[in-house]
């Protein structure tokens, strides 16, 4: 009888007409007799005041009174069952109560009502009475020996395995259930059997030896038995079936791990696999997961039927097999998957239901068709019997197919399994769809930064340059930062960085804006506070033509307000440079000896937001220094923006040594987190000098007389470095240039040509006019020069410096293909 039913048998006699009340002090002494106490144990008041409850207690009872004298100070009181001896030594059973009875003086006092027990149902019940209760009982419940054999066991326990109790006598576990774990049960029995302490709710999960194999889990709990003396007979424990329950918190934890494994990143076939690899072994044997193209390519899938040939092919997004499966799938990853029109794969596809099957039949072929010759086996081949297609859907639209498997000697698929099989794929499906948009996303913004960013540095022999870029902006690639090199007349070169406010494709926009408006004032030659100035005004002007907020959504022109830039300009042929800024960091100068210093720029005011004009500096790098042009995110950190503390890590970061382009990346690296907090741009150029050879220049007087000096100097130079051929081409560029600066000008004349990439004639005179193209009628007697100059060389133009002017002409020493003088001239 558990404690329970005991707590009610006593609950039941406890009536004022029934007990037997008596009072005891708090160290248990009885203070107080009554006439029920005397008629129930035969002592007369004399001899029972005085005495312990301990000595009116059998002798297994008397040692539980100290323990009950302190529950009952803990807890204000107990109830319970007694066993009483009367003065004649006869045991009699009773239902004790002992509660509080504080006097009024404040002492305590304990009140014991006790009521005997004799005729109460359910005491004293034979063995016959007891076995038959166990046996009938539903819980599987044995009894082993001290040598863990079987003594005695429930017929309720054969509905576990190992026969019918008669059968089971004088073995062991393992024995009668060698399906399962028998050393990790029996270990348990040894356990309780050295220490007696009991072991409650241990679960065991095995695999039941039948067709097909099944995994149970049971919860057995482990009492030893003694005899009178304490000595250990062997071990009672009881059997609990908990399989569906165990199922049940597989499923759970497998979703749980769904939960937290699939969706970790925005890759396609990642997401695919993830998928994969969670199912296997939990859920199936081996998993493949097959997608329609256009998700893999990240488009939208266009309305209509799925299915318009014979033959549908998706491709193998992930596929995961357990290890004890044998092969693996017969398309790999990244191979098309090619179903017939009516296979099942398709037909799930094409419904959007699932389907499955308990046993595939054995002959049948797997369902793929484009495989090489020999490698399309049989399931039973693979040793595949049981089957599950779940499509692979989300927002209405079905992204593609997941098939489970299950190898043979394993249960087959059950509803249980398909709904399970469901909610794994419907969470992947919306994972899968994310990442399809986030693909399609990525890809449209890689576009969009391929046209905004240089796809690679221009050729030129002015610099050595190398550029990194690091967007802010993780998901579309993109941000407000850029960088450019642009070729410049006479063999210079402009090198810029600039900075729009924000990230992502508003501030690309803009940026991009504002890269398109740069190159367009750097082809005019400006000098860069010109270009900056101009820059400025264009940038104030479309915020106000937009009249929106500076910053608004959609704005390029207002969101390229309060931009910075830095704009460059070095000249090979003596190493000059020149630079101005608008509200942008100044650029480090490393020397050749990898010494940083920082040049002291005046910092103009961002673009658009007005302020006192542009300055511009001036110096003079020597070869092999390399100028380092960067954005303020460079140097930025969460946990500080002081600008000398950021210098000084990059300083340290460029005074590393290697090529410029992993120098570049190094620099990068070191200062910039994966995930940077701003966009970061980084230009690196190492200045080059022009030989000595590679220039001539000559000082002609303003003379007609010596233009054809002039050209004849010019033919010598050409035929000292080897370039016969253009000859007549510069004979008549010379010649047109000179005369028109002889012409319109005055002062001194220089006439220079430089061999680079290309071969540059430039004539510097004094004047303040630049020429205009004509297009003279055939009547005209002149007014064809620079036309004739424009359609002889690659590109011509004017540039403005602080001595006057300078027009240049090119010809390039890559292309020289013959042209229609002959024509021209007529």
């Amino acid at each position: 009888m558990g404690e329970h039913e005991e707590y009610g048998v006593a609950r039941q006699r406890f009536d004022v007409a029934d007990a037997a009340p008596l009072l005891l002090d708090p160290q248990g002494v009885v203070t107080g007799w009554t006439g029920e106490a005397g008629r129930l144990l035969a002592y007369p008041a004399a001899e029972a005041v005085g005495r312990k409850l301990a000595d009116l207690l059998t002798a297994e009872d008397a040692q539980r009174v100290p323990d009950l004298v302190e529950r009952c100070r803990r807890d204000g009181g107990w109830t319970g069952l007694l066993t009483a001896r009367r003065r004649d030594g006869q045991p009699v059973r009773v239902a004790a109560r002992i509660t509080s009875a504080e006097e009024a003086h404040g002492g305590a006092r304990w009140l014991a009502l006790l009521s005997e027990l004799a005729d109460a149902p359910g005491w004293d019940m034979s063995r016959t009475v007891l076995e038959r209760m166990v046996s009938d009982a539903p819980v599987g419940i044995a009894i082993v020996d001290t040598d863990l054999r079987f003594a005695w066991s429930n017929a309720a326990l054969e509905q576990f395995g190992g026969g019918p109790p008669a059968r089971r006598l004088g073995l062991r576990f393992a024995d009668v259930q060698p399906g399962l774990d028998a050393q990790a049960v029996e270990a348990q029995m040894r356990h309780v059997l050295e220490t007696g302490e009991p072991v409650v709710g241990y679960e065991h999960v095995g695999r039941v030896l039948s067709a097909p194999l099944r995994e149970t889990a049971h919860m057995l709990s482990f009492t030893r038995l003694e005899d009178d003396r304490g000595r250990p007979m062997g071990v009672y424990y009881t059997v609990v079936d908990i399989t569906e329950r165990h199922r049940a918190r597989q499923r759970l934890a497998l979703l749980d791990r769904a939960n937290e494994s699939i969706g970790r990143s925005l890759d396609l076939t990642r997401t695919a696999q993830e998928l994969a690899d969670v199912a296997v072994p939990g859920l199936a044997d081996l998993v493949t997961v097959d997608l329609l193209e256009t998700v893999l390519r990240g488009a939208e899938l266009t309305p209509g039927p799925l299915v318009d040939t014979d033959r549908v092919a998706l491709r193998r997004a992930g596929n995961r097999a357990a290890e004890e499966c044998g092969p693996e799938a017969v398309v790999g990853i990244g191979e098309v998957a090619a179903y017939p029109a009516g296979s099942p794969p398709i037909r799930c596809l094409t419904t959007g239901r699932p389907w499955h099957v308990e046993r595939l039949d054995p002959l049948d072929r797997v369902w793929v068709t484009d495989v090489p010759a020999g490698r399309r086996p049989a399931f039973s081949e693979l040793g595949l019997h049981s089957v599950m297609i779940v499509p692979v859907r989300a927002r209405g639209t079905t992204l593609g197919i997941t098939t489970f498997f299950r190898r043979r000697g394993r249960e087959p698929f059950d509803e249980e399994d398909l709904r399970l099989a469901e909610d794994l794929v419907s969470r992947a499906a919306v994972c899968v769809d994310n990442a399809r948009r986030y693909t399609r996303e990525r890809d449209a913004a890689l576009v969009l930064q391929r046209s905004l960013l240089p796809h690679r540095l221009p050729e030129q022999d002015a610099v050595e340059a190398a550029a990194c870029y690091r967007p802010a902006d993780e998901l579309t690639g993109l941000g407000g930062d850029w960088y450019d090199l642009i070729p410049l007349s006479g063999a210079r070169v402009a090198l810029v960085v600039g900075e729009v406010p924000g990230h992502g494709i508003d501030a690309a926009a803009a940026m991009g804006q504002l890269r398109t408006a740069v190159r367009t004032l750097a082809a005019q030659d400006l000098p860069p506070e010109e270009v900056l100035a101009h820059l400025d005004d264009l940038v104030a002007r479309s915020a106000r033509e937009e009249g929106a907020e500076p910053g608004a959504a959609g704005s390029a022109g207002t969101q390229c307000v309060g931009a910075g830039c830095l704009y460059v300009v070095y000249d090979p042929v003596d190493g000059g440079c020149s630079m101005a800024a608008a509200g942008h960091p100044a650029p480090a100068v490393v020397l050749p000896d990898r010494s940083v210093t920082f040049i002291d720029l005046p910092q103009g005011p961002p673009l658009g937001v007005g302020g006192p004009p542009f300055e511009a500096v001036e110096l003079s790098l020597a070869e092999g220094s390399t100028l380092a042009l960067h954005t303020d995110g460079l140097l930025a950190r969460a946990e500080t923006w002081a600008v000398d503390a950021g210098r000084e890590r990059l300083r340290r970061a460029l005074e590393g040594a290697g090529p410029l382009d992993a120098r570049c990346r190094n620099v990068v690296d070191a200062l910039v987190p994966a995930r940077p907090y701003d966009d970061v741009a980084l230009l690196m150029a190492r200045a080059k000098r022009l030989g000595t050879e590679q220039v001539a220049a000559w000082d002609l007087d303003p003379d007609p007389a010596l233009v054809a000096d002039a050209r004849r100097t010019a033919t010598r130079q050409l035929a000292h470095w080897g370039l016969d051929e253009l000859a007549f081409t510069t004979e008549l560029v010379v010649s047109e240039l000179v005369t028109n600066a002889i012409r319109h000008a005055t002062g001194p004349i220089r006439l220079r040509l430089i061999r680079e990439r290309a071969l540059v004639c430039e004539v510097l005179d004094s004047g303040a006019t630049a020429p205009h193209l004509r297009h003279p009628r055939t009547t005209d007697e002149g007014g064809r020069g620079l036309l004739l100059v424009s359609q002889l060389t690659q590109r011509w133009g004017t540039r403005f410096v602080p001595d006057g002017k300078i027009i240049w002409a090119e010809q390039s020493l890559t292309e020289l293909a013959e042209l229609p003088v002959a024509a021209l001239l007529e």
